[in-house]
């Protein structure tokens, strides 16, 4: 079972994003070119990703985050973390 002293729960910079996902990514031992072929995502991307880039195209952060098994919550600052029953918006 993976160690979960990594620094999750709110992201407040692109900067922050990148490192956590780079410290998750090493945790887990797996290689920019791993995720990349997971993700069908390059792996120019994943390190400007990593490095902070703040033009990083929306879709693929997201898409790099479910390739490594993280998720995006998004609530009003201050509210409890979301229940897996809680209400979602539908998917188009």
């Amino acid at each position: 079972m993976p160690k979960t002293d990594l620094p999750y729960g709110p992201i407040r910079t692109i900067e922050e994003l990148g490192y956590l996902l780079r410290a998750h990514r090493k945790q887990r031992k797996l290689t920019l070119e791993v995720i990349s072929g997971l993700g069908n995502l390059s792996v120019r991307f994943l390190s400007e990703l990593e490095r902070g880039k703040e033009t990083a195209e929306i879709g693929k952060v997201l898409k790099a985050l479910r390739t490594l098994g993280l998720e995006v919550i998004v609530r009003p600052r201050g509210q409890p973390e979301a229940r897996p029953d809680d209400e979602r918006v539908p998917s188009s």
